[in-house]
């Protein structure tokens, strides 16, 4: 376990193996590294051959954050991606792993340091372009709520969604964020994005979008997008907790043929 400072945030980190390329896994909005285990979203048991690179992203898990809003942009949770690949890995070719927020700090990394990147495998994307707007509405009305009536009132309205039939199997989880920093964090993803098209045309290592049904935070016509913009993409779609289990083993294969 190490602990890398950064401006507002320490963020904490763990890696997994001695050999090997590189791969950083990253997580979801709210989540941590614990709790995408928990969910099946992480994939570190099936890369053996790798040394991977696992962190919170501030204001997440165990690592720490502030209050301003605009710190947990994508933009801003790359440049924490950024430094500590510099800091862990430097100079190295590296494969990047993540869900949802985790595939938006991925690609504003991979456009603004493309030879850092050896691979990326984009889990569950976000919304992004048109269906952003609703999204972002109701991160804000959740943190309201929070703000309002503390986080066990996001946690028992979460708990009457319907979750996506991809994680009827999964346990239930509640938000991985301290409650003083969850509004902010809620405002900060509502205020960004994914890069715009044209500049995800020049995204051209080998990418992975893994997509699921029935989810209107993570639709597929984002992971569709993805995969049709991206110069050098492939798309599976899963449709049962099966398939999501398959996910892992995906992954590795991705990595393994492209160096």
């Amino acid at each position: 376990m190490g602990v890398l400072r950064r401006p507002g945030a320490d963020l904490v980190y763990d890696v997994l193996g001695d050999d090997g390329p590189w791969v950083v896994q990253l997580h979801g909005l709210t989540s941590s590294r614990r709790r995408d285990d928990l969910l099946g979203l992480g994939v570190s048991h099936a890369l053996t051959a790798q040394r991977v690179l696992r962190y919170d992203a501030r204001g997440h898990g165990a690592s720490t954050g502030d209050v301003a809003e605009e710190s947990y942009r994508w933009d801003r949770l790359a440049d924490d991606l950024l430094a500590l690949l510099d800091a862990i890995a430097p100079g190295e070719h590296v494969h990047g792993v993540g869900p949802s927020m985790g595939t938006g700090t991925l690609l504003h990394a991979a456009v603004r340091e493309p030879q850092r990147f050896a691979s990326l495998a984009l889990l569950v994307p976000p919304t992004a372009g048109a269906t952003r707007k609703a999204q972002a509405d109701a991160y804000r009305r959740n943190a309201d709520l929070v703000e309002r009536h503390g986080i066990d009132a996001l946690a028992t309205m979460g708990s009457a969604t319907p979750v996506p039939p991809t994680l009827s199997d999964a346990p239930p989880t509640t938000p991985d964020v301290p409650e003083r920093l969850l509004p902010a964090v809620l405002r900060g993803a509502a205020s960004t994005d994914l890069p715009n098209e044209a500049v995800l045309r020049t995204v051209s290592m080998p990418s992975l979008v893994l997509g699921w049904v029935d989810d209107p935070a993570h639709p597929l016509s984002t992971a569709r997008l993805l995969h049709d913009v991206l110069p050098n993409s492939r798309m599976a779609i899963a449709r049962t907790p099966r398939d999501v289990l398959a996910w892992p083993g995906l992954v590795r294969a991705h990595l393994g043929s492209n160096g």
